[in-house]
């Protein structure tokens, strides 16, 4: 099984968090089911960006990227060639290294 590293975050992981995924799973499916409340206000359909993280190390193993999230992507915060909506990339066999950005677009958490 694979391992997703997860950076510090403030508010969701402040000392970082290492989660086993199952090959096939989302990066947002293997967060959650870890217990990590990586926002997905669009109930992972790709319609939003929140739940945009960026790869830093494993990129090239996950699925390529299809249109609609390219374009979802142009509207997230702190974009990076290495983006991806954690909803839609899947994971393959290899270690995974990824930071959560700080802040997103969405204007009306539930969390507040």
């Amino acid at each position: 099984m694979p391992n997703i590293i997860f950076l510090p975050h403030q508010q969701l992981c402040p000392d970082g968090a290492v989660v086993e995924a199952e090959v096939g799973e989302t990066i947002c499916d293997a967060a959650l089911r870890a217990g990590l409340e990586i926002e997905h206000a669009c109930e992972k359909s790709c319609a939003c960006t929140t739940c945009h993280v960026v790869v830093r190390e494993g990129f090239d193993s996950l699925n390529e990227m299809d249109d609609l999230e390219a374009d979802m992507l142009d509207k997230a915060w702190g974009l990076e060639p290495d983006s991806r909506l954690s909803c839609q990339a899947v994971v393959a066999d290899e270690d995974l290294v990824v930071e959560i950005p700080k802040y997103t677009i969405n204007h009306a958490s539930e969390k507040h």
